[in-house]
């Protein structure tokens, strides 16, 4: 049966939003080899207890469900889009641009930045922080993109001589090499804002869409709470400092430094994700973004290729699936059907069948990886053995992936020595901050 999927309404007859139709997601010919049924599941969308933040009511529905429930069935779409209307009629016009939209490429930025342009007739600024792992077609959609839209770009790229040893200091605290990403595409647009005075930065979906640190009736809003709770993983730039010790001074960090709370409330910055105030779906809105800008999804690692549109920015996305289903016993496959799931497109012998096939892979990405790194694969074992999430084992029989069409095209960086990743292990494994 044909479901029609409504993202959302339109004020402005230029941009329909009502038109979306799909089948449902069907597959045949695979057999669910090693999908994990130990593991407490929701049964509703199947994610289990090892996701973050996830609790279960008494009929076995997750919290993300029940977020998703209040949404489908709670929220006045038309009252919130009242309320965004609101707020923006009284930040227009105010400075050179109108806000920000942080701009990774993928489909949720490419949106925002659509829906700002052409929907609420915004003059953004498009903000990019590249975390230093583009892929070829993200630049060439990006490019076309922004040219497409007639919007201004500012593209900010790290120090990688600092990035490379916080992705390894963050692998070791935290099983998770991204500290630099998350905290400098959502502390950098920050301080443009500051700088530019801009009264507002328009991000995409809330976090209630994917977890339950906030709920759809909470009034969410991308600021210092939210940064230091899911964001920063409990590390603060200053934290990093000192674990860097002398190497670095205090200004390399100030890109992943949330700005002071004082200085946000003086320039009375508003920071809101649209999906608070328009209901979000990744597929009709990646369809509609191909459609209108001519955007391109990609092959992406341990991703099926019927969501091509997911996570096509970062040549690092099958690492970090990776190690998140060493560490908890899913990743992006399971993330992806319980959206699905939840909408109803597809069942769930089908679901398993996929999370089966393309979930657990070790990726072609994990050689570069731990050539950046200057790490072993054995000392890689070791380190994401320290984060493994109870009650998930991880007693596993590796699958190989299969390189990525432009695998050969991805970046080459100077990496780190093997002297200099062993100073860092051996200093955290000893409690120094000198490393």
């Amino acid at each position: 049966m044909l479901g029609s999927i409504i993202i959302g309404y339109s004020r402005n007859r230029s941009f329909i939003l009502l038109f979306m139709n799909f089948l449902p997601i069907k597959r045949s010919g695979f057999v669910a080899n090693d999908y994990n049924s130990t593991m407490k599941r929701c049964t509703r969308c199947l994610l289990p207890e090892t996701h973050e933040t996830i609790s279960f009511d008494s009929r076995g529905i997750c919290s993300v469900c029940q977020n998703r429930e209040y949404r489908d069935e709670s929220i006045d779409w038309g009252l919130r889009r009242s309320k965004l209307d609101k707020l923006l009629s009284n930040i227009r016009d105010l400075a050179d641009y109108d806000c920000i939209v942080p701009f990774s490429g993928g489909k949720d930025s490419t949106f925002t930045l659509l829906f700002a342009v052409r929907e609420l007739q915004l003059k953004p600024l498009v903000v990019s922080f590249d975390h230093g792992f583009y892929r070829p077609n993200m630049l060439a959609n990006r490019n076309l993109v922004v040219e497409t839209l007639g919007v201004d770009l500012l593209t900010f790229k790290p120090n990688w001589l600092l990035v490379r040893k916080l992705m390894l200091q963050s692998l070791l605290e935290k099983g998770d090499f991204c500290w630099h990403c998350h905290t400098g595409i959502f502390s950098y647009p920050m301080w443009i804002a500051i700088e530019k005075k801009i009264p507002l930065i328009l991000w995409g979906e809330p976090s209630s869409e994917y977890a339950s640190y906030y709920s759809y009736e909470d009034d969410e809003e991308v600021d210092e709470d939210r940064f230091n709770q899911i964001i920063n993983l409990g590390i603060t730039a200053l934290d990093m400092k000192m674990r860097m010790g002398d190497e670095f001074n205090q200004r390399d960090f100030k890109p992943y430094t949330y700005p002071p709370r004082k200085l946000l409330q003086e320039s009375k910055i508003k920071s809101i994700p649209l999906g608070s105030y328009i209901p979000w779906n990744p597929r009709a809105q990646s369809s509609l973004i191909s459609a209108e800008l001519g955007w391109k999804g990609d092959e992406v690692e341990g991703v099926p290729p019927e969501f091509s549109y997911e996570k096509i920015e970062c040549y690092m996305q099958g690492v970090r699936d990776y190690i998140k289903f060493r560490k908890r016993g899913y990743s992006r496959v399971s993330h992806l059907m319980a959206l699905e799931l939840r909408k109803g497109s597809i069942d769930k012998d089908t679901a398993k069948e996929m999370i089966s096939e393309f979930e657990g892979k070790r990726p072609a990405s994990l050689d570069i990886f731990l050539g950046m790194l200057g790490i072993s694969e054995d000392e890689f074992e070791k380190i994401i053995e320290k984060h493994r999430v109870d009650p998930w084992d991880d007693k596993i029989l590796v699958r190989i992936g299969k390189r990525p069409h432009d695998y050969d095209s991805w970046q080459t960086k100077p990496s780190l020595s093997s002297r200099e990743s062993e100073l860092i292990i051996q200093n955290f494994r000893k409690g120094s901050l000198d490393s």
